[in-house]
């Protein structure tokens, strides 16, 4: 589980085809304080530590992840959004993560707010999926390669969210344009409420 506060921006610096499976290799600061088989967040993906160096460590991303997310976009020399699994004596900072991506979502606009930003995002809208908490609603939580945002403004199929200078210089939302690919996960917790109100 994970919180959507971005720890920073790690390097893609290898990555090997294994049949259906792509093994990527990063390199960030807290390398040395990883193990084999913790879980790190990357673009709001959860992914297991298979392998470790002194300054690197890979993780290893299946077909039906590649599939639902931006991962498979990767190319090396790109920089992804890690965040290493919650502590539960901390405070939670953004709102409950899971790291299980739902799909994607692609840029239609970046607003400049005088210091800040506001990206607007576009999804493939599903009714039955929606009816199933599948969805964002104005002022509530939405995770966007994996950063733990505020909707504004949501319809259908697009949200928007407002992005502080801190955020946009310290994840790889600089790097995010018009056209670009990313990955969402819907809140928990609407997920549940929208699960239980079909048992009514």
């Amino acid at each position: 589980m994970f919180s959507g506060i971005v720890e920073e921006c790690a390097t893609l610096v290898a990555l090997v085809k294994e049949q259906e499976n792509v093994h990527f290799t990063f390199k960030c600061s807290f390398v040395n304080e990883l193990k084999i088989d913790q879980s790190v967040s990357h673009n709001g993906v959860c992914l297991t530590v298979v392998s470790m160096t002194e300054d690197t460590y890979t993780v290893t991303a299946m077909k039906e992840t590649l599939e639902r997310s931006n991962l498979g976009l990767l190319n090396v020399g790109d920089k992804v959004n890690v965040e290493r699994s919650m502590m539960m004596n901390g405070r939670l900072d953004g709102h409950i993560v899971q790291g299980h991506v739902d799909q994607t979502a692609t840029c239609i606009s970046v607003e400049d707010a005088e210091g800040s930003y506001y990206f607007t995002f576009r999804y493939v809208f599903d009714k039955e999926m929606a009816k199933r908490g599948y969805i964002t609603v104005d002022k509530g939580s939405v995770t966007v390669n994996g950063v733990s945002l505020t909707v504004c403004n949501p319809t259908d199929d697009t949200f928007q969210v407002a992005i502080i200078p801190y955020t946009f210089e310290y994840t790889n939302f600089h790097d995010i344009k018009v056209d670009s690919v990313v990955n969402i996960e819907f809140d928990i917790i609407g997920k549940y409420i929208s699960r239980m109100l079909q048992f009514k």
